[in-house]
């Protein structure tokens, strides 16, 4: 097993898990299975706990795991399908230790960071690593490993040790380490001062970068990148700079340019791993295709609009999945994305009278969108600017796809404005609200009062009903049966209220094994009119878009019937 980790200074935030999951995407290219860890230093067990204005998203995967939403850029460049395991939090580690600890499990050892802890992570890092994470099933041959935060930092330094002691418990030739820095630009000049303090804090603590990765505004001088590998113990062909593009999608291929391949391969004696045909034949044609979608997105002139109508629109972070997978389809469908966020308060009636400056200006945009997507979120906050977003949709014929909170939005909006329940509610919003009335409804079969891990989460399985093959979505899906997509929720449409929906024309096409649980709406006399109680974003891949998200693209560019015609853009390979 060969791993190579990335770890980051300077600043937080500064493009690591791009950088970690353009590095796999490369050894991919090679004909290698990879696969990733990513560790987070806070105390949290895990992500589902964190609001998305603290933390970004929480990405969900197929076991349910609530993570940082860093994997979720692993899975959707990698074409990976990664555990709850492959996420390593301090919460996580100290929490297996201690339990370790009141089992006897030390034999009355007094139980230390060194070496309780750092044996703990060392030895979670090897067995998550050895996980097979595609279809062949067969054991990765390279772990990527990023370590959230900031080297330096006080929670991180149990990580950092750790990392320190893998190096020789592996072996130098099973090792690399590449260190994300900083260059800005101050009165024109590339400085490098913070560059060379980073990589002194790193080797202070053991550690040595195999590579240095230069994040910047524009492409390194010739002086800078020697100035770093003289002052920072490295050759100028270690120093990779990965400056502003125009997607984050041409990273790998920037990388590429500058041989990181060809000195990995060299620093990890890759060559050693014998390495078939066909898998070198797949990674050629992964490289070939990557290539070629990111390049001919560049050359599209067309532009789509999605508004996304949230809650959480000061943190775009907060929902990076869905704008990952909107960029997927964009890119599939040739056509330049342009987003429009819409705080959904604003478009409340309220507002006109507190901000009517915000009131017009989030209306106008929505009402110029070529399409409206309102993703999932939690609470009773902008929950009527959804309702009236969804109905501006459904009455205007704009397309719309409402995800998780935005099915139930959609529904709300149908029950109060077409069957005439005035005033029908979601149970999350008011607890009170009569069950016979609301639209939305508490599950029963998901604790009410622990919030962590607690909701329906994880890959479930939609069953398609008989009778709906004119949906689009379905078509979508290649006219499938059953679909199995992630899912993250505690509430759900009100069965009750169902027969009396649907006879009104709004139908739930797709439902749970047990065919009471509401997955899937459409209305069929609209172009493209959807909601997915399920997260179809967690799945979306950069050749592989999601298909509720591509189907909501294509019909707001004008295309869809297009695109459900050409079944072979539908599918991608497995690799």
């Amino acid at each position: 097993m060969k791993y190579v980790v990335v770890s980051g200074g300077v600043i937080s935030g500064i493009g690591k898990g791009v950088l970690a999951s353009s590095t796999g995407l490369l050894l991919k290219t090679l004909g290698l299975r990879v696969t990733s860890i990513k560790i987070d230093p806070y105390m949290n067990i895990d992500a589902g706990t964190m609001s998305p204005l603290e933390h970004g998203e929480c990405f969900v995967l197929n076991d349910g795991g609530e993570v940082d939403l860093d994997l979720g850029n692993y899975e959707r460049y990698l074409n990976i399908t990664l555990t709850r395991d492959h996420n390593i939090t301090t919460g996580k580690v100290y929490s297996k230790v201690i339990e370790k600890e009141r089992n006897g499990d030390y034999l009355g050892k007094t139980v230390q960071v060194v070496p309780h802890l750092t044996n703990a992570i060392q030895d979670w890092i090897e067995r998550v690593a050895r996980i097979p994470v595609d279809k062949s099933g067969q054991q990765p041959d390279v772990c990527i490993i990023e370590l959230g935060g900031t080297v330096g930092d006080i929670e991180s330094a149990p990580f950092v040790e750790a990392l320190r002691q893998f190096q020789f418990r592996v072996g130098r030739d099973n090792f690399a380490l590449i260190h994300v820095s900083l260059v800005p630009v101050i009165h024109g000049e590339q400085k490098t001062k913070p560059t060379q303090a980073a990589i002194k804090d790193l080797r202070s603590l053991g550690l040595s970068p195999d590579m240095i990765a230069c994040r910047c505004s524009s492409t390194l001088d010739t002086a800078t990148v020697e100035k770093i590998a003289m002052f920072c113990h490295v050759g100028p062909e270690q120093v990779l700079a990965v400056h502003d593009v125009n997607s984050t999608y041409h990273v790998p291929l920037l990388l590429r340019e500058q041989k990181q391949m060809d000195f990995l391969t060299d620093r990890l004696k890759l060559k050693s791993l014998n390495l078939s045909s066909e898998m070198k034949t797949k990674g050629a044609e992964l490289l070939s295709r990557w290539s070629s979608v990111t390049t001919s997105h560049d050359r599209s002139f067309e532009t789509v609009s999605i508004a996304i109508v949230g809650k959480y629109t000061n943190l775009h972070d907060s929902y990076l999945s869905v704008i990952k997978a909107l960029e997927h389809s964009a890119m599939r469908c040739e056509r330049k994305l342009e987003i429009v966020w819409v705080e959904s308060s604003n478009l409340e009636s309220d507002s006109q009278e507190t901000n009517k400056a915000d009131f017009h200006k989030a209306w106008h945009s929505l009402c110029c969108a070529d399409g409206i997507l309102v993703p999932g979120g939690f609470g009773s906050r902008g929950i009527e600017g959804m309702v009236l977003a969804a109905k501006w949709a459904r009455e205007n014929n704009i397309p719309y796809l409402g995800i998780c909170l935005g099915l139930q939005i959609a529904v709300m909006d149908f029950v109060r404005h077409v069957l005439g329940i005035e005033g029908s509610n979601s149970q999350e919003s008011d607890p009170e609200y009569p069950e016979e009335k609301a639209s939305v409804v508490y599950m029963p079969d998901v604790d009410q009062e622990k919030l962590g891990g607690t909701m329906r989460l994880g890959l479930h399985s939609t069953h398609f009903r008989e009778g709906t093959e004119w949906s689009s979505l379905r078509k979508l899906y290649g006219g499938a049966n059953i679909v199995n997509e992630r899912h993250r929720h505690r509430y759900e449409v009100n069965p009750k209220l169902v027969d009396d929906i649907e006879a009104k024309g709004l139908q739930f096409i797709g439902r749970d094994e047990s065919g009471n649980r509401m997955e899937i709406l459409e209305l069929q006399s609209h172009p493209y009119f959807v909601g997915t109680q399920y997260h179809p974003e967690y799945l979306s891949k950069v050749l592989d878009p999601s298909k509720p998200i591509l189907g909501l693209v294509a019909a707001a560019s004008g295309i869809l019937s297009d695109v459900i015609e050409n079944k072979s853009q539908l599918y991608e390979g497995d690799f």
